[in-house]
């Protein structure tokens, strides 16, 4: 193959990675807006100033685009402030670090907001999806917690298990607070004010 073939299939593999994302943060915000079930493909592809067949192309059904949104958002939230058990307090302040980097990012708290809500209904295509979501968050919590005990630090009487279920509870209580206006705390700061309740010298 010569160099221009390979440059020219360069540009377009960068063409349509530059495509994709577009509509991904198009699609966030819409489904955040308007939730799952009252988005319609033709609405967003409208929004992202494309043709329904293009969006098509990239993304066949409503279904597989907002997997993609939801994907992509726990596959940054991985990369930048992971939340690994065997970390133990690292993980924990990833945690706590995700929600202030949440305060800048509204988009992404409205469409977890609108569309985990959504999904409580059986039939919903991401009903699984935050099914698994919060059984693994909450297994890594526990884990992380439990190493935090293991080195003296979590306080007395403190459950790990009982503690990551309350703690993701508080965590996604703040961001519909955050979102309706009828708190001005800081996420971060009322997280860090709750795992200072678990855990001492935090």
């Amino acid at each position: 193959m010569s160099q221009e073939s390979t440059a020219g299939q360069d540009r377009t593999y960068a063409r349509g990675r530059a495509t994709k994302a577009h509509l991904l943060d198009v699609a966030r915000d819409h489904f955040a807006e308007v939730g799952y079930r009252g988005s319609s493909l033709r609405d967003i592809a409208q929004r992202a100033d494309m043709s329904h067949p293009g969006l098509l192309y990239h993304f066949p059904t409503k279904e597989a685009l907002l997997m993609a949104v939801l994907e992509r958002r726990d596959q940054v939230d991985g990369e930048l402030t992971p939340v690994r058990g065997e970390d133990g307090m690292l993980a924990i302040e990833n945690l706590i670090a995700s929600a202030y980097r949440n305060e800048s990012h509204r988009g992404v708290v409205e469409l977890f907001a609108a569309v985990s809500a959504e999904a409580t209904a059986p039939d919903h295509p991401a009903h699984g999806f935050f099914i698994d979501r919060y059984r693994s968050l909450v297994a890594r919590l526990t884990e992380a917690l439990e190493k935090v005990a293991a080195d003296g630090a979590l306080r007395e009487g403190v459950d790990p298990a009982s503690a990551a279920v309350r703690s993701v509870a508080v965590m996604d209580g703040l961001q519909v607070q955050w979102l309706l206006g009828s708190t001005d705390m800081s996420m971060g700061d009322a997280m860090r004010d709750h795992f200072a309740s678990l855990i001492r010298d935090m």
